[in-house]
């Protein structure tokens, strides 16, 4: 049987303590080597690169266990070049763990999206928010005939997650294991907070073909 989770509203920096032992404790229960087994390393097959919304956790929307997702969450699941600590995530997964498939999920009904698209000011994230009106000046003229405000923002998610899918594709590391022959697979979804369910954009790229030359590294 489940430990019955906190209710959001008696959620105390104490309770947080006492709900992992009570999670420790249930797991226990059924699988007395379960920590034991998962603290000798891991390897997982996918990088997870979304959201930090609280209601997008990876393992839990994709029914998959501690150690069978790596993952990396930023505002509005932004991929940019300049990102030091995607980029730091991204070399860890390829190179050290050997990760064959990356994953870039955003998730309809992002504020971060929406703040973009609204033209207010909120402080800081505006700066980082900019990576996203660039999207929008990549395809204004295709959003703007959207005239019903939920549905653009719905398709700025798409297009923000194509967009990561194709930065991710023109970064020296992904290219680097395209060139070594490495099965490494790039994807972008879309997931529905109203649904649970997650769209496949089908915008997967398994090699440097669809870019531009002057996107290409020589590797000869």
């Amino acid at each position: 049987m489940c430990a019955k989770k906190i209710r959001q509203e008696d959620i105390s920096y104490q309770s947080l303590l006492q709900g992992n032992k009570e999670w420790v404790a249930e797991i226990l229960e059924t699988e007395p080597d379960y920590f034991k087994n998962l603290s000798l390393g891991q390897n997982p097959p996918a990088l997870w690169i979304g959201c930090s919304d609280s209601r997008v956790p990876a393992n839990q929307i994709t029914n998959t266990n501690p150690g069978d997702i790596f993952v990396h969450r930023n505002i509005a699941n932004v991929v940019i070049h300049s990102d030091m600590s995607l980029l730091s995530v991204l070399d860890y997964a390829l190179n050290v763990l050997k990760i064959n498939h990356v994953i870039v999920c955003g998730h309809y009904g992002c504020g971060g999206v929406a703040a973009a698209l609204s033209g207010k000011k909120f402080g800081v994230i505006d700066n980082w928010l900019n990576h996203i009106k660039d999207v929008y000046r990549l395809h204004q003229k295709e959003v703007d005939q959207i005239t019903d405000l939920a549905k653009r923002c719905d398709r700025m998610v798409e297009l923000n997650v194509i967009e990561g899918v194709y930065n991710l594709s023109k970064s020296s590391i992904i290219q680097n294991c395209w060139s070594e022959g490495r099965p490494l697979e790039l994807h972008g979804w879309a997931y529905s907070l109203n649904t649970g369910i997650i769209t496949d954009l089908e915008v997967t790229c398994k090699g440097n073909d669809h870019l531009a030359k002057v996107f290409r590294f020589d590797h000869e």
